[in-house]
């Protein structure tokens, strides 16, 4: 006998999703048993977890560094020190 697993998502997450298993040859509840099972196999999740975007102060300072904006350069790693007084 086979138990049932219900999840809610965002319709927009299930399309795109589905897209990608039918690309694979796959359906959603394959899926989610290869999901689960490597999540048995591997003693926790069969991935690692990330952030896909910067957060807001990163961005910002990447848009700073992209832009020149605030940026500084030395003759020295003294002359670095000596500016940022450490």
């Amino acid at each position: 006998m086979n138990d049932t697993v219900q999840s809610r998502v965002s319709p927009e997450l299930k399309k795109d999703a589905e897209r990608v298993f039918r690309a694979m040859g796959l359906k959603t509840s394959d899926a989610i048993r290869l999901f689960l099972q490597q999540t048995v196999n591997v003693g926790g999740l069969p991935f690692r977890p990330t952030a896909s975007l910067p957060n807001a102060e990163t961005a910002a300072a990447m848009r700073e560094t992209q832009s020149g904006e605030k940026l500084s350069s030395y003759d020295s790693f003294d002359g670095m020190r000596k500016e940022l007084d450490i």
